[in-house]
Order: C-alpha cells, then structure tokens, then sequence
C-alpha cells in the first residue's frame, strides 16, 4: 500500500459549520455571535463537540470577555474518550502509523510521514485496519483521517514514549535547510525537559518562521521554546512573541491565552483595541509609546502610536488624538497622518488638517505596510477621495496576505465598506463584507465584526431590508455601547436615520440625527456625524426645522471647501437648495449635479436628482423635472435602492406621468433586494433556514421573513418553484 503525505494536511479547523451542525447551538443559547463562531471553529464543526464545549464554558468565555480554553481534553472530553476507545482497539502497528500520520499534521505540518515510514521501514498493511474500522484511509493523496477529532485521538492515546519516538523519527528526516523550522519543532516535541539549547534553537526557528510569513508556525515553534526554556525571563519573552504570532497568524484565542502569561501591555492594548474596551485599550498603547518611544522612536513606537490613533478613531474621542500628538511632538515620532489630521480637524484647523490628511492619503502604494495602508484609506475618507480610499483598503488586504497577516484582512474591510457605501456598489460589497464579518469573529476581533456589522447595517437600508438594517444595527449599537465603540455606534445610529429618510419617516429620521449629533465618546463619531450632515439637512427641512440645520450645514460647508472634494462641494451645494426657496434652489441644485459629473459618489448623485426633480415639479417645470426623476430612478434601480426607486415613482405620478412599475418578474435580482436574492440562492440550493442564518450571521427568524418577502415579490408559494425559477434566470 502506497502511503504519501498530503500536501496540504487538515490544519485548520473549519471557519463556519458544516450544513449538518448549522443548527447548533440553539438560537437561545447565551453566546455571543463572536463566541459561537469560534466555538464552532474550535470544535472543528463537530456538534457534539461545540455542545460539550458549550456546556463547559464560564460566564466570561460565554460572553466573549475571556478566552476558550486551549487543550482537546478541555474542549470535548467525551467525544474524544469515545475515539480513543476506537484507536486502542487497533493493533500497536497500526495505532503507531495513525500517531506518525497525526504528528506530521498538526499542529505544525512537516510533510515528512512517507519518508518516515520508508527510512524506519514501516508495515503499511497495518492501515487496512484503521480503513476497516473507518478511522482514516489512504489515497493518492496520503493519509486521511474520519475527522480532526479522530485525529486528535491518534495521537491523545499514545504514551509518551511512543510520542516521542514519532517526533524523533520525524525530526532525522527532515533534513533539508528549509526544513530547519519543522526539523526543530520535532525535536523540542520530543524532548523530556528543560533545555536552554533546543530552547534557543527553536526560538531562532520561530525567527526564521516569521521572517519567511508563517506566523502560525512562528507561534507554535516560540511556544514549545517557552515550554523548554529554563530561566523565567526567557519564557515570557518566547511567550510574548508566541502571543504576537499568533494574533497575526488569525488565532485570537491563542494570542489571549499566551499573553495573560506575559507583562506585554503593548500587545494587551491591540488585544483590547480589537476585542475590549477602546478607551483602556487607547491607554494602553499611549503608554506602551511612551515605553518604547525612547529607545525605538521610528520603529515599535510608531507602530503603538498607529495603534493608538485606531483607539481614538473607535472611541470617537478625537480630544484623544490631540493627547497622542502631544505624545508624538514629545518623543520625537512621526505620527501618522491620519493622528495629526484628526488633531487639526478636532481644534478647527481644518487647512492643516487637510494637508496632512493628504499626505497620509498619498501613501498607498502596492506592497507597503497594511497597517499603515489601512491609515491611507482612512485618510482618503475623511478627504472623500472613495476611489484612492478602495485602492488603500485593497492593497491594505492584499499586502496582509502576503505576509501571513490574515486578522489584518477585515480591518481593512471595515473602512473598504465606506467607499462601496457611498460609490453605490452596496449588492457588490455585502458578499464581502459578510465574509469578513465571519473572520472578524473567527479571528477573535468583535471589536471589528461590530463595526462590519453597522456597515451591513447601512447597507441593508439602501437596498431596502429593514427586517435586517434593524436586527444589523441593534446588534452593533448593543455591542458597541458595552465597549465605547463609538464609531459603529454612531455608524449604526445613522443607517437606521438613512432608512428612515428613504422611507419618508423623516420626523424619526432627524430626531435619530439630532441624537447623533449630541452623542459624546463611546456613544457618538464626529466623523459620522459629519457625513451625516447632508442628510440631517434634508430630513429637517422635511420637518419644517430649519435652524439647526443651517449651522450645521455651514461648517460642513467650511470642511468642503478646505479639502476641496467634488462629491463634499456637491453635497453642500444640495443643502443650500435645500434651504433656499424657488430659483435660488433650482441653481444650487444645478452647481450640485456639475458638482457630482467630477465625483464618484453616484448614488448621492441620484438622490441629489430625485430632490431636484421635486423641486422642479414644485415650480411647474414640468419637462425638467421628468428627466431628472427618470434618471435618478434608473439609477436606483442600478443601484438595487427600492425605498428611493419608490419616492421617485411617486414624484412621476404627482407629475401626472405614469412612472415605469417595478421590474417584470423575468429580471428575479431586480426585484429581490440583495439580502433576499442571496436567502433565495442558498434556499434554491438546498440550505435550510437555519444553515443560511450561520452563513450570514442572522437570526433563523430573519431568514424567515425574507423567504416569506421572496414567495410574496415572485408569486410563488414553495421552494420547488423558487429552484425553477432561479434556475430559468440562471439560465
């Protein structure tokens, strides 16, 4: 029997549940989303396994506060005293080539079994048992074991010794240089105790590891060394680097656990500043930047202050930023640019703010640092520049991968959402956005998958799902108010007025704005109250509330004009139609859509249309009117807004114009919203409601309403005719 290792071994466990376990735990279960998608990622999908967990789990870890533990026995001692059961029936040959198998495989893949199997002279008849047993079996590929639980077992069951015989075995064949960090990890697993030289042969392996951009195997190899290493001092030291590598390598967990062992506050604040409390975290990194600012002022520091700047940014405490300047201008750091652009802008400064906004923009270049990448796009949204903004949050995730960073990949998403937002591509980016919702948590960032979440918020109210812009943004204010998280609070806050407005509730729209407006830190953003402001604007004079309204306007105004956006200009110019009366608005919303011709954001454009037309149609222009609310309806319809699409219908008919109805039942995805159609694709392909709840991360109720508004919008009453219908419009 040929056995040949797998290139590509099980290593990871799953990042969202098998169509089998969708249905664990129970929607009552007293889990955070953040925790029910590592649980089941910790339990390799297995449903007995997140149930054992589950049930295991202290208050904090239920809530996401502390970690999950660490260890197969801790995680599902049932389950796996049941495998072990299978594995001891086997026969001592056949158990030692499962525990062979297993240790090439994880946690570290070596890829070193077949030339183990050969250089020991091993009887791989002996596997015709595991197969008879339907323990694992053998392709071309390699060894496949039933499950990672079986495997687990494998190796869980053999002794020590056995242990270290199959990691010695492995080690001596393992001879290539590239092999050197995958030769030591073997060797520190078969050692019997202490020692100073594996230990400091594996933390240079760990070295070797980053360098190269496996952080994972980084962590793994720095971790062992702590285990090895005799003095105390050495041991956090290897375990702060095994805290860091595994933050970066995507195992949040892990990275918590290492570093509650250590005294690195540094690496505690990033913890926190993803997963805690922003203001503590924001300390944290101010003093880790005040420690390490006297000894590496261009290098750690600089990064912590970075770090830092995001702190201020989630909190929305911009006095914040002012402090970590003074912080900068004292040790001598270049603070990004985005800490001194929100300084300026905090003390009014708007043409300082402006130029060094700018310059933090501009640098956003292919392959550079993602971190600072990310402060790029930042930048370029506080400048309104959304296409330099996609570009920076593109290159941002592009370079993490590239270096082994993937819990950098949803940050860079978090504000990637902003630019498709408001360039009107919300169909598009909901995918995405979902999907790096899902590693926000898997990666143990709620900090992240809160935001992410206001932002699908933002986007279900453009596209018309209130059921989920509801559920989206209860879920993200709820988290956000815990965690003075005052950014997607606010983000939150300001879907929930944008749904309101498009649906004419403006009354609740510019109360849920004028709330906004007066939020502080951790409640309320600046940022977003400024982005808002063009449609507090509107929504008050709706109402008949113009006083606020105007002063307002006006710093927006102020903004606009400093940093010189066309789509910023544009939009100050539609809020002085909207304050004036008769002609004097027709040519303010005239030099808004000469405005907008030079900007990206087209969905603002189509509303700026839609106001217009009302506006003409009010003065009796009857022509011009018709062709505004035409094209703005054809874009609405573009951009899949059916709350807008309906107000311009109506502006038409009030025209005495017979509007185009909505569109036939030959073009399914136009008349589905985009969270229906992505419901009805899955329901079409099968899924159960519960199953497509876990893969979008929605309540098994939503999914419910949304199939009952897709039978209502297509005419249908089952799932057999939604399958042949989406089958015809796929065809």
């Amino acid at each position: 029997m040929s056995v040949v290792t797998p290139v590509n071994p099980p290593q990871l466990p799953h990042l969202s549940p098998p169509p089998s376990v969708t249905a664990w735990p129970s929607p009552d279960a007293p889990l955070s989303e953040g925790v029910r998608v590592r649980v089941l990622r910790a339990a390799h999908g297995d449903p007995r396994a997140a149930l054992e967990l589950a049930s295991v789990l202290t208050d904090r870890q239920l809530t996401g506060l502390d970690p999950l533990p660490a260890e197969p026995a801790a995680l599902a001692p049932a389950l796996l005293r049941a495998h072990r059961q299978e594995i001891r029936a086997l026969p001592d040959g056949t158990r030692f080539l499962l525990l062979l198998a297993a240790a090439d495989q994880y946690p570290v893949a070596t890829h070193a079994f077949l030339r183990a199997v050969t250089a020991a002279r091993l009887d791989t008849r002996s596997l015709d048992e595991a197969e008879a047993a339907g323990l694992a079996h053998t392709t071309a590929g390699g060894i496949v074991f039933r499950d990672p639980w079986t495997r687990i077992a494998a190796y869980e069951t053999a002794s020590a010794t056995e242990r270290r015989e199959a990691h010695q075995l492995l080690a001596r064949v393992l001879g290539e240089e590239s092999e050197s960090p995958r030769r030591s990890w073997h060797r520190g697993a078969a050692a019997l105790g202490p020692s100073r030289r594996l230990a400091a042969e594996l933390g240079q392996a760990a070295v070797d590891a980053r360098a190269s951009g496996e952080p994972a195997l980084a962590c793994a190899l720095a971790e062992r060394a702590a285990t090895l290493a005799p003095e105390p001092a050495d041991r956090t030291r290897l375990l702060a680097r095994a805290a860091a590598d595994a933050w970066r390598s995507g195992d949040g967990d892990r990275a918590r656990r290492l570093v509650a062992a250590t005294d690195d506050g540094a690496l505690g604040g990033l913890l926190a500043l993803r997963a805690g409390n922003a203001a503590e975290s924001f300390d944290a990194l101010l003093t880790a930047t005040v420690a390490h600012g006297r000894e590496n002022p261009s290098g750690a520091a600089a990064h912590l202050l970075a770090r830092a700047t995001e702190a201020a940014i989630y909190t929305g405490d911009l006095r914040r930023c002012r402090e970590a300047a003074a912080v900068a201008d004292h040790l001598g750091i270049v603070p990004p640019g985005t800490l001194e652009g929100l300084a300026a802008a905090f003390e009014g400064r708007y043409d300082d703010a402006r130029d060094e906004l700018k310059a933090a923009a501009g640098r956003c270049g292919p392959g550079g640092d993602p971190t600072l990448l990310i402060h790029a796009g930042i930048a370029a949204l506080l400048l309104g520049d959304h296409t330099q903004a996609a570009t920076a949050t593109v290159r941002a995730a592009a370079s993490a991968r590239a270096r082994g960073e993937e819990v950098i990949v949803p940050q860079a998403m978090e504000f990637r959402a902003y630019a498709d937002f408001w360039t009107g591509r919300p169909r598009a980016a909901e995918a995405g956005a979902v999907e790096s919702l899902r590693q926000a948590y898997a990666t143990g960032q709620d900090n992240g998958a809160c935001h992410l979440q206001a932002a699908l918020a933002m986007f279900a109210a453009v596209t018309g799902d209130e059921e989920v812009c509801r559920e989206r943004a209860e879920a993200a204010r709820s988290y956000a108010l815990g965690r003075g998280l005052g950014l997607p609070a606010a983000l939150a806050m300001f879907a929930l007025a944008f749904l309101d407005l498009s649906t004419g509730r403006y009354e609740a729209s510019a109360a849920r704005l004028r709330a906004l407006a007066g939020f502080g830190p951790g409640h309320g953003h600046r940022a977003i109250r400024h982005i808002a402001t063009p449609h507090y604007v509107e929504a008050a004079v709706r109402t008949g509330d113009t006083r606020v309204a105007r002063a307002a306007h006006a710093d927006y105004d102020h903004w606009a004009r400093t940093v010189r956006s066309p789509d910023d200009l544009a939009l100050s110019a539609r809020c002085r139609a909207l304050l004036a009366t008769g002609e004097e608005a027709v040519e303010h919303y005239r030099a808004a859509l000469d405005l907008h011709a030079s900007g990206t954001r087209d969905f603002e454009r189509a509303r700026t249309e839609l106001l217009f037309g009302g506006a003409l149609r009010r003065l009796r222009h009857r022509t011009q009117a018709r062709d505004r609310l035409h094209s703005a309806l054809e874009a609405f319809e573009h951009f899949g807004s059916p709350h807008c699409a309906t107000q311009a219908r109506a502006e038409l008919r009030a025209l005495g114009e017979r509007a185009p109805s909505a569109p036939g039942p030959e073009d399914l995805a136009a008349r589905l919203t985009a969270q229906q159609l992505m419901v009805a694709r899955m329901a079409a392909d099968g899924a159960t409601n519960r199953e497509i709840a876990a893969r979008l991360l929605l309540s098994p109720r939503t999914i419910d309403h949304h199939l009952r508004g897709v039978f209502s919008r297509l005419g249908i009453r089952s799932r057999i005719e939604l399958v042949r219908l989406l089958g015809e419009d796929d065809g």
